[in-house]
């Protein structure tokens, strides 16, 4: 005769088999919250699309720049990282691409330090949106609206003919990820006697 423990061990045993068994014949759907709109959805497999980027409309979120030196410095530091960035935008950019920089541009224009100058860049955006279709309408876009600014403070206008050498970052126009022609003189490794100078050879 069996005892009521081990009937009980017996059942509870063939109960967690029975499971396990279900558990691995039926694996459990594969689901995610999208965090962008909170709605629940079966993993597909595919990419998804880019979420709309939030925030681009809306006031200026910083307060005034009183510091008149530090409002110089950082616009100068600002018009070189526009320019740049402009300069170094692609000839035939993507719809995603052609989306991201002009979202950049007006998420600049609240975000920027100095509030009266954010207002500025807001009521220039409005008058003048960013030009997105390739790399020569972007950075003439931007020289043109670096220009009005330099009007409204009695600066001289800038030749927009010569922004690539005004604004040059010596980074070339290779693509992401590719390897330079040249050897780089300050790699010690490339000719293999990586050992050799750290015990003090050659």
């Amino acid at each position: 005769m069996i005892s009521r423990f081990a009937k009980s061990f017996v059942a509870i045993v063939v109960a967690l088999l029975l499971l396990s068994t279900v558990t691995f014949l039926h694996p459990p759907s594969r689901s995610y919250i999208d965090p962008w709109s909170g709605e629940q959805s079966l993993h597909s497999g595919k990419a998804h699309a880019n979420p709309p980027i939030h925030g681009t409309d809306g006031g200026v979120i910083m307060s005034k720049l009183g510091n008149a030196t530090a409002k110089a410095e950082l616009g100068r530091a600002t018009w070189k990282l526009l320019h740049t960035m402009t300069l170094r935008y692609p000839e035939k950019p993507t719809p995603d691409e052609r989306e991201a920089l002009s979202s950049y541009f007006y998420l600049f224009s609240r975000l920027y330090p100095c509030g009266e100058c954010a207002a500025e860049f807001q009521m220039l955006l409005k008058k003048h949106p960013p030009q997105t279709a390739s790399r020569l309408s972007a950075s003439l876009w931007l020289c043109a609206l670096h220009n009005i600014v330099n009007e409204r403070l009695h600066k001289l206008e800038f030749d927009c003919a010569h922004l690539d050498e005004t604004y040059d970052c010596g980074c070339g126009d290779e693509p992401v990820g590719a390897k330079s022609p040249t050897p780089d003189p300050m790699d010690l490794g490339r000719d293999g006697d990586e050992v050799g100078m750290m015990r003090g050879g050659k």
